[in-house]
């Protein structure tokens, strides 16, 4: 009998990794910036951007030509299409950059004049566990104004009951939530715990 009490304690643990192993990437999304155009100039990146939400353990993937970087600028520097002050350089063609933390980041191209045709692109990044209700306001979109001032608790209503928009064309993202083959390992593995502990 406690050979039996031991077995269901350590198929129970080997149960609970699994399950956390199957919930943890669910919750990510990896985001190709500009999806099949990449990071390249004539992109509108504020259009690309439009309609995703943010969360911290997203990825953004630059993929790019050797013609251009991926800059990681403040505020006034993205503003003003300035990456002398850069906080972060990348020319490897391949940039992976990882929302770590919620906040405000600015990414621009450091090659004269692609910043000020459109390649910047700012990322409003939310905590995993926030609800739409709670996500920071979107940061200016390029060309906009800005006067610094952080975003405002309250929302309208229209930013608390408009739903994402559809992503358009083919997008590399993996979604939130569970795709139909993680829901089913899911599912054994909540029946699989289930029948050990009973």
């Amino acid at each position: 009998m406690e050979v039996m009490a031991c077995t269901k304690r350590v198929l129970l643990g080997l149960f609970l990794a699994a399950a956390a192993a199957v919930l943890t990437p669910a919750l990510a999304t990896d985001y190709t910036v500009g999806d099949t155009q990449g990071w390249t100039t004539g992109v509108d990146y504020d259009t690309w951007a439009s309609g995703k939400s943010f969360k911290v353990g997203d990825t953004l993937l630059f993929q790019y030509s050797g013609l251009h970087s991926v800059d990681e600028v403040s505020k006034s520097n993205y503003d003003s299409c300035s990456s002398s002050n850069a906080i972060a350089t990348n020319s490897d063609g391949s940039t992976k950059i990882s929302l770590d933390a919620a906040g405000s980041r600015y990414f621009i191209c450091g090659t004269p004049t692609h910043c000020s045709g459109g390649m910047k692109l700012p990322v409003a990044t939310t905590s995993a566990s926030a609800g739409a209700a709670n996500s920071p306001a979107t940061p200016t979109p390029s060309g906009g104004s800005s006067n610094n001032t952080p975003p405002s608790d309250s929302t309208t209503p229209s930013d608390t009951n408009t739903p994402p928009a559809a992503p358009s064309g083919k997008n590399t993202a993996s979604g939130r939530g569970f795709r139909g083959g993680e829901a089913a390992v899911l599912g054994g593995l909540i029946g699989l715990g289930i029948a050990l502990v009973g």
